[in-house]
């Protein structure tokens, strides 16, 4: 491989993991949506095409190992191609949250939410915004906005106690709500675990550029 080609080559891998990356802000999107419109059929949907986001991680490994086996690429390169390991699994688990609160929707059923979403949503949107902005850093190699990100964590932590607060008084006002309560509550911890995965993506940002593991505001959860 003459090394034009493997510039290209190492550019559809990054290319690749971009694409992925839409792919699971979609589906975390749509999780969401379809939980708040009481939509299974899209629930459904988004079960069954969480294997299409699995596949891609595993088609992104093959290219990145291929090029490591065959080019021994050093310094940026190698510290890209290792960081993208570890990007990809992180947007595979946020597909896996998605998958989950399609999931969550799915066991709700044609029961009424025990409260109208405000914050999911609101959690949902953040989430996909520091996932976007994370992305772009990630083709910027913009260290400052990747760490900015990782602050911004804390506002995705703050709505999912006030989740979390709102329902258990929910519970204990009316005992008979305590399933449907339950059912959000995990959906919103998948939201704040996803907000955690972005995170790592971001430090991983900050250790491709300067070749250094930084851990930043860790979870509390």
């Amino acid at each position: 491989m003459t090394r034009e080609a493997y510039h290209k080559a190492l550019k559809d891998v990054q290319d690749d993991v971009l694409k992925m990356a839409d792919m699971v802000g979609k589906a975390l999107k749509d999780s969401v949506d379809a939980l708040k419109a009481r939509d299974i059929g899209t629930s459904k949907r988004l079960i069954e095409e969480d294997i299409l986001i699995n596949k891609m991680r595993f088609d992104i490994e093959d290219k990145c190992l291929l090029l490591i086996a065959t080019q021994q690429p050093m310094a940026i390169d190698l510290r890209t191609l290792a960081a993208i390991f570890n990007i990809i699994t992180d947007l595979e688990r946020i597909g896996d949250h998605a998958e989950g609160i399609a999931k969550i929707n799915i066991s709700i059923g044609n029961e009424s939410l025990v409260k109208p979403l405000i914050d999911i949503p609101r959690m949902s949107a953040k989430g996909i915004s520091m996932l976007e902005r994370c992305m772009k850093a990630f083709v910027d190699r913009d260290i400052e906005v990747a760490r900015q990100i990782c602050n911004e964590d804390d506002e995705v932590d703050a709505l999912y106690d006030q989740i979390y607060r709102e329902l258990v008084l929910i519970m204990i006002e009316n005992p008979s709500t305590i399933q449907g309560a339950t059912y959000l509550i995990w959906a919103a911890h998948n939201l704040e675990r996803t907000a955690d995965r972005v995170t790592n993506i971001a430090e991983r940002i900050v250790f491709m550029v300067t070749g250094k593991m930084e851990e930043m505001n860790v979870s509390k959860y």
